[in-house]
């Protein structure tokens, strides 16, 4: 902490010290003396830049003496370049400019040099629906760039994830049927990656890190804007995908590393008509990676093609698809038993040799993964725009799936395996318009985005039962013991092979299983000015959630409303550089109807209950000092879910929605670029969950296991040279770490506690205009360390990287 506030002193006197040059403004209008917002205004061949705000008005600091060309360009209207001069440090101020409609596309902004704060993008439209900064959003998201990637060299979903302040992994991706995405813990809740440019984009694997431009990581219950199907209690992930750009270019990447790793990943942009302003990207990877452990391994082809088509000034087209071939091993977990006592209560005692995987390389499971989005803009006027969104996904498990589970009566820590043969696939159709309005009401500022959607979610599954597959001891050991049978009776040990689970799957019933839900619903939200530093943002969500259950029977079917209300009050203390915030966000979760009363008083009647809900208040501030050097958010939250269905304590045929869990924390995130070319990400978050109220004795006054570790921090600094001999070199450092976690925690049956972990990671490159090279060491001191969600899953040791990209 005193390096961290020596770094930061030297900081501001260094930016105290370049407060001195000169600065250069002005106000952009269009020919009807219309103040323009967000118009980007750049100095050429420098890196200088900013947009203009509600007024039209824009200022560029930290000038030095000398002349300059000023570019000014706006989405709809002609691009004008303005000559300035800069002398004896003065303030230059611009008659007012003016800008015409024409019909040229914006282009890409092309940065020549290096971008301030490469590991901070704080604009965003998915967020809020609305092209709303950081500064100016009373909701707390961390957001994940390309470049914090690329400095990482990172070839997963997982360590890129590791960035994310709060954001803990509680399991990785399965690959099973309906769920088998990895799950995270965030802000006391699970949660998994379940949204792609805003809409819903399912996976059964993990997600490919090929096609990102950024995550983002929205914090609190969301549902005001995205729905509960998305979203959980704690946040949800939002992924942002690379998309087409005006020009021709693309990059070629090769990354090889420890344990198998392999990794070719593609990226190429070009024109198919200029004329028609008609632009294609296409980005692919292909990957084949094994496990440390003595079997296990994963390889996919992936590709994601993007088209965007602009008809004129008013209307233009996208299209993007992600196409995933994925096949794996699924990790195998040790489950531990909530029911029965357990033997060990932490890792020392269990004596887990976790080179070990129980599993073998002929049992497999395929993923298969589709996702595609139609998108239609249309300007219907100055100040509103209509947004037509279609998604559609596919996913798909076909293979053998296998987990360990501790019984408890077999002694020794003895695990039993248990295997099924997956055919299961999930469908989902998202459809939303959207209108968008930015406009003033007397002197009142409206940002507004009023919205339908509709989703409906399909699965299918033929899956076939659960077969005992012999027992295993964590130092090795197996027997045939059958712990469904009351006597020692062994059976002949099996060998892990697809001919020996096929020969006891023959028993299993495959299940012929199709289920559907439908969910409509209207919402509005509304960001209001009351002065350029006041503002107040206001959201409803109407939801109906029809769910018609397992399509042969009508009997499981029920409709349910839900209303999401959002609320939060912001006020920049300094404009644009220093805001404090407050929010009430809502997230819902549907409950089932279930049959009630004692069978002996007569037939059980089906009691219906109101949606669950999940009510948060937070505050904090927010901060982008030395023209975005400098971001930082603070922020205190309390979230209370009620309304959660449980046994009536007066009568154990009966149910009531009483239940109820608390979840609060604070959470510190960094983005700083103190000085040329050393950019430094940093995060902190403590949260305390717990079950207030239940009819479960073994959870009550405890904390939920989904809610992971109470403590989590994270850092990554990444310093490239700008000058000299050493000029394009670099390097980085960074950790993360987590307090220890229960991953069993009940009053009668005892605990398993992990213990807390500090992992480090490094890297060194060499960065020029075409190409970069780069060694990144993860783990590199080699901590053997484990995550978990009533489970113990133990992570990758030392591993070294080595990457090559060139870019056309």
């Amino acid at each position: 902490m005193k390096n961290l506030l020596l770094i930061l002193t030297l900081f501001l006197l260094t930016n105290l010290a370049f407060s001195q040059n000169g600065t250069v403004s002005g106000t952009v209008t269009d020919n009807n003396k219309t103040a323009l917002f967000g118009v980007n205004v750049s100095l050429k061949n420098t890196t200088k830049g900013t947009q203009s705000n509600e007024n039209g008005e824009f200022e560029i600091t930290n000038l030095e003496n000398g002349n300059y060309t000023l570019s000014i360009s706006y989405l709809g209207f002609k691009t004008r370049e303005i000559s300035i001069s800069v002398s004896n440090n003065q303030n230059t101020k611009l008659e007012t400019i003016i800008l015409y409609e024409g019909n040229e596309i914006l282009s890409e902004v092309v940065v020549e040099g290096e971008r301030r704060n490469k590991f901070s993008r704080k604009k965003t439209a998915y967020v809020s629906k609305l092209p709303l900064k950081d500064i100016e959003n009373t909701q707390v998201y961390s957001t994940i760039t390309n470049e914090l990637l690329q400095s990482q060299v990172v070839t997963n979903f997982d360590d890129a994830l590791k960035n994310a302040t709060g954001v803990e992994q509680l399991w990785a991706s399965t690959g099973r049927g309906g769920d088998g995405a990895g799950y995270y813990a965030l802000r006391g809740f699970s949660v998994q990656p379940q949204l792609v440019n805003g809409l819903p984009g399912l996976t059964n694997g993990t997600i490919n890190p090929a096609n990102i431009e950024r995550i983002e990581v929205l914090k609190g219950p969301s549902a005001t804007l995205f729905g509960n199907s998305v979203s959980s209690y704690g946040g949800l992930i939002n992924v942002v995908t690379k998309k087409p750009y005006v020009g021709t270019g693309g990059e070629l990447s090769f990354t090889s590393g420890t344990y198998g790793l392999n990794q070719i990943v593609g990226d190429f942009n070009t024109a198919l008509s200029k004329e028609d302003n008609l632009y294609f990207r296409l980005n692919t990877a292909y990957t084949t990676e094994q496990s440390f452990q003595d079997a296990g391994f994963r390889k996919s082809f992936f590709v994601a093609p993007s088209l965007s088509y602009k008809v004129n000034n008013r209307l233009s087209f996208s299209f993007y698809g992600e196409i995933t071939q994925a096949e794996q091993t699924n990790p195998t977990f040790l489950f531990l038993n909530r029911s029965a006592p357990t033997e060990s209560a932490n890792l020392e005692e269990l004596g887990y040799n976790n080179k070990l995987s129980f599993t073998s390389n002929d049992l497999t499971l395929l993923n298969p993964t589709q996702n595609y989005r139609i998108e239609m803009d249309y300007k219907l006027s100055d100040t509103w725009q209509s947004q037509t969104l279609l998604s559609k996904s596919s996913t798909s498990t076909k293979g053998y799936y296998s987990y360990l589970f501790e019984f408890g009566i077999l002694g020794d820590d003895t695990f039993s395996r248990f295997i099924s043969k997956q055919n299961a696939n999930t469908q989902t159709t998202d459809i939303q318009q959207n209108f968008i309005g930015d406009f003033k009401i007397a002197s009142l500022r409206n940002r507004i985005v009023i919205g339908l959607d509709y989703f409906n979610a399909t699965e299918t599954s033929n899956n076939s039962g659960y077969a005992f597959y012999g027992n295993i001891t964590l130092e090795g050991g197996s027997n045939g013991d059958n712990p469904f049978t009351p006597d020692v009776v062994e059976t002949d040990l099996f060998p892990l092979s697809t001919a020996g689970v096929d020969g006891v799957l023959e028993s299993q019933a495959v299940g012929n299983n199709k289920s559907s839900y439908n969910i409509y619903s209207i919402y509005a939200s509304d960001v209001v000015n009351f002065t350029e530093n006041l503002s107040a943002m206001i959201g409803l969500r109407l939801d109906r959630f029809d769910n018609k259950g397992d399509l042969n029977n009508t009997e499981d079917d029920f409709v349910q409303t839900a209303f999401s209300p959002k609320f939060g009050l912001l006020y920049q203390l300094i404009k644009d550089k220093l805001s404090v915030f407050a929010n009430y966000q809502n997230g819902f979760n549907n409950v089932a109807p279930q049959l009630v009363g004692n069978p002996e008083d007569g037939p059980q009647r089906l009691e219906t209950f109101k949606p669950e809900q999940a009510n948060q208040l937070e505050f904090g501030l927010k901060t982008n000092f030395f023209n975005n050097r400098l971001n930082a958010t603070i922020s205190y939250y309390d979230i209370k879910v009620k309304d959660r269905v449980i046994i009536d304590p007066n009568s154990p045929f009966n149910r009531i929605q009483g239940g109820e869990i608390e979840s609060k924390g604070v959470e510190i995130e960094i983005n700083a670029n103190p000085l040329k070319g050393l950019n430094i990400r940093a995060g902190y978050s403590n949260n305390e969950s717990i079950t207030t109220k239940t009819d479960d004795p073994l959870i009550l006054n405890k904390r939920p296991l989904e809610a992971g570790p109470k403590t989590l921090y994270n850092l990554w600094a990444n310093y490239e040279f700008q000058e000299g001999k050493l000029n394009g070199f670099g390097a980085g450092f960074g950790f993360n770490g987590a307090s220890e976690r229960f991953v069993k925690n009940y009053t009668t049956t005892g605990n398993f506690t992990l213990p807390s972990y500090i992992v480090a990671n490094a890297s060194v490159f060499y960065q020029a205009d075409k190409y970069r090279i780069g060694l990144k060491l993860n783990n590199a001191f080699n901590k053997e360390y484990y995550k978990g969600w009533s489970t113990i899953n133990p992570q990758t040791p030392r591993a070294l990287l080595a990457n090559i990209s060139y870019k056309f």
